[in-house]
């Protein structure tokens, strides 16, 4: 690694600002261990902590500059840290000489940013209809009503998929890990893979080193949802089937017809995609969170709280898109064996998305606490609603496959029952750098709900999980809920 010098206008900076490590730490949600290493220059903060870390420290951008040459930051930090792992996995697989991906990378200018703004979630949708044509006996593209808005999704699924309301129980959540069950070696294609590194650097997206739970067999019901998966690593996702997104992005963005190599090489067709011990099949958890919340003089009625995220542009997929939040790549953090478990990702994300625990976050690569989850460690909100049953229920309101880029989608909803939480612990609910922004809804407001099912910056998952979780809303929300019934298909 290269170091960037021991950087002393920013100790003296933080010890300006009355912070210790600890505090600046605190405030930039991150572990203490990584302002000692910014500190010490082996490290610096990236792109999207820089904002933050200036107002922190009372300086001024350009302030800021003077503190950590940003140039440097970006060559040696980004393309020397957060990407080496990417960069060595790349060489071995395209063949290549050990360096040559960084070297490639290096010389390889970003791609146009107004190329990848998203294109609107429907126009994807039409985009792979045309692309793989009906779906096979048994299966069909996700539909939806909320009143009198109809969409429809990439989402492929099947009737019983779509009726799930499987609480999350060590009984009924049993995802198990298999052990050495590897996915078919991936065809690399080198030039694409560059792009997307040097796109990735370019604009501080994170590709992690970290393992996913691949899935090779599923099977979800009312009862239990009952699945195997195994390991892969998250580069090679990224560097793969991850690519199709951005491809069928950038195709519908010339608004002429583009061939799609890519999906044309990965997955071709619907049997490709339902193929799961042929391909790699990675994916993730998303659910719906909804809290109750007691009348109130200014507001009203008692409701629920619906939480909807918009994406920033350092995610892997669905950047600066709508979705619900939580929503997370569904992998390990500590126990593989036991973070199989849809739940377990739920919880971990509730802790990292809305109540501030950096330290459960994979994409750091940095795991040091034996049992990040462990009751000890518990955020002051998760703690309170696990101290008594009935505080918070997770449920599995529905599974599909993604044909954006193949992914499995296990929709959920999260509930907060206590309506005491909201008072208690509302101003401690805070996105994480993931999210641009939170939108806040209430189920009392069936206009506003309306307007956002048709908001066309959805992302087809988030939408899916949206629809879903406010299907199961009305059923068991009462008086708090005055949304129309969600009918699905059309």
């Amino acid at each position: 690694m290269v170091s960037l010098g021991r950087r002393e206008k920013l100790v003296s900076a933080r010890k300006a600002a009355g912070l210790t490590q600890e505090k600046l730490a605190e405030a930039m949600r991150v572990d203490r261990s990584t302002v000692i290493r910014w500190e010490a220059g082996d490290f610096a903060p990236l792109p999207y902590q820089w904002p933050k870390l200036a107002r922190v420290l009372g300086r001024s951008t350009d302030e800021l500059r003077e503190l950590i040459d940003m140039r440097a930051a970006l060559s040696v930090s980004t393309l020397g840290s957060e990407l080496e792992p990417a960069f060595g996995w790349l060489d071995r697989h395209a063949c290549w000489a050990p360096g040559t991906t960084r070297a490639r990378v290096e010389a390889r200018a970003p791609g146009d940013r107004r190329v990848g703004q998203p294109a609107g979630r429907s126009r994807l949708v039409e985009a792979l209809v045309c692309y793989y044509g009906d779906p096979a006996p048994g299966y069909s593209m996700y539909q939806g009503r909320c009143g009198q808005v109809e969409v429809t999704t990439s989402i492929l699924t099947r009737p019983e998929w779509t009726e799930l309301a499987c609480l999350l129980t060590p009984q009924t959540d049993r995802i198990v890990l298999q052990a050495d069950v590897r996915p078919p070696r991936q065809v690399v294609d080198g030039g694409a893979a560059v792009q997307r590194l040097a796109d990735a650097a370019a604009h501080d997206v994170r590709i992690a080193d970290v393992p996913l739970y691949r899935l090779f067999e599923v099977e979800a019901g009312l009862d239990a949802i009952v699945g195997k998966v195994g390991l892969v690593p998250f580069v090679e996702y990224a560097l793969s089937v991850d690519l199709l997104e951005r491809e069928l992005s950038r195709s519908l963005a010339t608004g002429q017809p583009v061939g799609m190599p890519l999906r044309d090489k990965y997955l071709p067709d619907l049997a490709a995609v339902l193929d799961l011990p042929g391909r790699l099949c990675a994916g993730g958890v998303l659910a719906l969170t909804a809290i109750a919340r007691p009348g109130d003089p200014l507001r009203g009625e008692a409701d629920y709280l619906l939480l909807v995220q918009e994406r920033s542009g350092h995610v892997v997929n669905a950047a600066r898109r709508l979705a619900v939040i939580p929503k997370s790549f569904h992998g390990p953090l500590a126990d593989q064996r036991a973070d199989a478990r849809i739940g377990a990702t739920l919880r971990r994300e509730l802790e990292k998305e809305l109540f501030g625990r950096a330290d459960v976050d994979r994409t750091t690569g940095v795991q040091r606490a034996a049992d990040p989850m462990h009751p000890s460690r518990l955020s002051a909100p998760m703690r309170w609603l696990t101290e008594r049953p009935g505080r918070l229920r997770l449920e599995c309101t529905g599974f599909g496959f993604n044909l954006v880029s193949g992914n499995y989608e296990f929709a959920g909803l999260v509930v907060i029952e206590d309506e005491e939480f909201w008072p208690r612990f509302g101003g401690h609910v805070e996105a994480n750098w993931e999210a641009a922004g939170l939108r806040l809804y209430s189920t009392l407001d069936e206009d506003l709900i309306m307007e956002l099912v048709g908001d066309e910056t959805w992302s087809n998952e988030g939408l899916f999980a949206f629809l879903q979780g406010l299907r199961r809303l009305v059923e068991v929300g009462g008086d708090r809920v005055r949304i129309p019934a969600i009918k699905l298909g059309r």
